[in-house]
């Protein structure tokens, strides 16, 4: 039976829309949210970049390197309640870096651009149905940013699968992986979900328009 939780939406959902994973979380418990989240996540995406396009350039392998880089850089400031002026910029620039990783290393490794797209299909779904989610007030599960692996730790698989000379096969494994993740959870959760009633708002502009 899934369990649905409504609870308030905080004063801030960046940390939320971070998408981090265990590595992320656990890296930020060790500084208490003391460090500031915003200017380690852009130097972890100006280093990425620049290991992307040396991939790009003939020289794959230091690519690889891009999500440990990440990690270590963008991972503490998971802890961190993300109340800056500008820390919003934190998660879209981590959807920047994640799915340049995975669009670069694919193409770079002779992926099918198939597989590619489903990968990059079932991150844009998530990351979409979580936004949404937290729209209406409906939180994921706790399990599912662990079991989702989070931004790092999908980075660090296909690193692994870079590594070990199966990246097509890595690709495939994890594009089925998250969207039976994905999915199934999504489903059921908006399924359970009670229907919420219509703002004020909403239905005096409805009614407005029958009129």
């Amino acid at each position: 039976m899934t369990t649905v939780h409504m609870t308030p939406v905080p004063r801030s959902t960046v940390v939320t829309y971070r998408d981090d994973g265990p590595l992320s979380r656990g890296m930020g418990a060790l500084v208490a949210g003391q460090l500031p989240p915003l200017p380690p996540v852009v130097a972890g995406a100006f280093v990425t970049g620049v290991l992307l396009m040396l991939g790009v350039a003939g020289s794959d392998g230091l690519a690889l390197f891009a999500p440990a880089v990440t990690l270590l850089l963008a991972g503490p400031g998971s802890s961190h309640p993300h109340d800056g002026r500008f820390d919003w910029f934190v998660p879209p620039v981590l959807r920047v870096i994640e799915y340049a990783f995975v669009a670069a290393c694919g193409f770079a490794h002779g992926v099918h651009p198939v597989l590619i797209m489903l990968l990059l299909g079932a991150l844009a779904f998530h990351h979409y149905d979580l936004v949404y989610r937290l729209r209406q007030r409906v939180y994921p599960p706790p399990w599912l940013s662990t079991f989702g692996l989070g931004w790092e730790g999908r980075m660090l698989v296909i690193a692994l699968a870079g590594v070990a000379g199966v990246m097509t096969f890595g690709y495939a494994l994890l594009a089925l992986y998250l969207w039976g993740l994905f999915g199934w959870e999504s489903l059921t959760c908006w399924l359970a979900a009670p229907r919420s009633a219509p703002e004020p708002a909403a239905e005096a502009a409805d009614m407005g328009t029958q009129d």
